[in-house]
């Protein structure tokens, strides 16, 4: 995958302070990387970069829309997207060696001699990570606006066969139930 340099910020003429970037996140960007468990993504990543001198603090607003597919009914369910990731970013000499050894996942390295920072990954990491586990209509019955009636139906319908008392293959084990 290569970078693409809308994403690279080159923090060396930027001052010392508060700095904001806004990018808009359209189904296009993850063509990049492997194919998503959601559609129709219009997310807006608000990036406050706060400038120290030998590092950065990068906060990531993530906000939007996004369509996923429902657990339970396998129906289009439309999420609302909202939430917020810190990550440090500390200039050292040797930055493979410190990302190695570091075991916080919020602080990143680069090298002294770095002009930009591509902040690429860390979106689709982010807008990723603002996804829930379990993706559900949120309805116990689902009976919901967004549930795949059909899916409904046929869960239903299994629910109200019969099953069989004892399956036969069974039968024979009752007899060492009380052995002990």
């Amino acid at each position: 995958m290569g970078r693409r340099r809308e994403y690279d910020i080159a923090f060396v003429g930027l001052k010392p302070g508060i700095h904001e970037f806004n990018y808009l996140i359209s189904d296009k960007f993850f063509t990049a990387f492997q194919e998503q468990d959601f559609k129709n993504c219009k997310a807006n990543v608000r990036l406050v970069l706060e400038k120290q001198t030998g590092f950065f603090l990068l906060t990531f607003e993530i906000g939007g829309t996004l369509e996923v597919t429902c657990d339970r009914c396998n129906g289009n369910l439309p999420l609302e997207l909202w939430d917020e990731f810190k990550i440090t970013v500390k200039m050292v000499e040797e930055p493979d060696l410190m990302n190695e050894q570091e075991e916080d996942p919020d602080v990143f390295y680069i090298s002294r001699g770095e002009s930009h920072l591509n902040v690429e990954e860390w979106i689709y990491d982010f807008i990723n990570l603002s996804l829930p586990m379990q993706k559900s209509c949120g309805f116990e019955k689902m009976d919901g606006p967004y549930c795949n009636k059909a899916a409904l139906e046929l869960l239903k319908k299994m629910k109200q066969e019969p099953e069989s008392e004892q399956k036969p293959i069974w039968k024979g084990l009752d007899q060492f139930k009380n052995l002990s």
